[in-house]
Formats: structure tokens, sequence, C-alpha cells
């Protein structure tokens, strides 16, 4: 029994039955908790030592990092079962999507340093708080939801072969036994 199969089993009804539904969301949410502790850990090594006056430039690379975890997380388990691209367009796609996420994530803290100037008004406490908040709270959620959306679409789509046509009735007018129909 895998992680997340032992994790669901232990969840309680009527909630395991949605997350039995949404597994590769669950998986996801995984991946992304893991390369979000990696990211922290990057940005605030580095925001805090040698680029404590550039935090964006810390968040950009935590990020880029973050990202390529998350390309081997998310190919190999969160959507491993999904196919239909070769794995160098997969790969592009993957990284052009999560380079936006990374400016998305990276665009609340971009806002509060560079429009409202708050390095050189709050103290040293209070801007690793406002840090987390903009990074790993607004900048994450954000950038979540549009690569979870963007990912399903475009870079780790269903594989279309296992999809089997609807016969679509004609309409009365085209039936087979219509003398007129040509």
């Amino acid at each position: 029994m895998s992680f997340v199969d032992a994790a669901i089993s232990r969840v309680p009804q009527p909630f395991r039955t949605i997350a039995v539904r949404h597994h590769e969301f669950v998986k996801f949410a995984i991946v992304g908790g893991t390369t979000m502790v990696v990211d922290l850990a990057i940005f605030y090594t580095l925001s805090l030592s040698i680029l404590e006056q550039k935090p964006v430039v810390a968040k950009v690379f935590s990020g880029v990092i973050a990202t390529i975890l998350s390309y081997i997380l998310n190919r190999e388990w969160s959507f491993k079962h999904r196919g239909g691209r070769e794995r160098h367009h997969e790969a592009l796609l993957f990284f052009t999507i999560s380079g936006v996420g990374v400016i998305i994530a990276a665009a609340p803290l971009w806002i509060a340093n560079n429009i409202f100037d708050i390095r050189t008004s709050l103290t040293f406490t209070t801007l690793v708080v406002v840090d987390f908040v903009l990074n790993y709270i607004i900048g994450n959620l954000l950038q979540m939801t549009f690569r979870f959306w963007s990912f399903r679409r475009w870079v780790f789509p269903e594989d279309s072969t296992g999809y089997e046509e609807i016969d679509q009735p004609e309409p009365a007018g085209l039936a087979a036994d219509d003398p007129g129909r040509i």
C-alpha cells in the first residue's frame, strides 16, 4: 500500500470519497508541500544572508530550484498515469508554466518591496513575517491554483486514446430511410 493510499484510508467518510475522487490533487498538494519546504529553506537562507537587500532575487532563485524538484516529483508520481506528450515537449510546457508560476508567486513580494517600499519601515521580525505571508501564503496560493489547472490542461493531459465516441442521433429529417436523403 502506497503512502497516499495509507493516508487516504485513515480519512473519515465522507471526506475519503472526496480524497479518492481527487487523488491527483492530493498528490499535487503533497509535492507542493515538499517543494515549499525546499523553497522556504533556500529563500530564507539567501534572504537572511547574502541577498538580504534583494529578497525578490532570492525568491526567484529558490523558486527555480523548487520547480526543478517539482517537475521530477509531479512527472514521476502526481501525474504518472497521464500521457499524451513526448517528454521534451512536456518538460518545455512544465517549465514555461512554472516560470509564470514563479513570477505569480513573487508578484506580491515585488509589489510590497518596490511599490510600497516596506523594507525601510519594518523591524526585522515583522519583515520576516511579512515576507512569509506574501511569499508562501498569498503567492503560493495564487501560483498553485494557476499551475494545477495548467498542468492538467496542457502539460499532463489525459491520454485521448481511451475515449469512446458518443453516437449522436441524426436529426429527424436526415434519417436513413428518408428517400430525399442524398
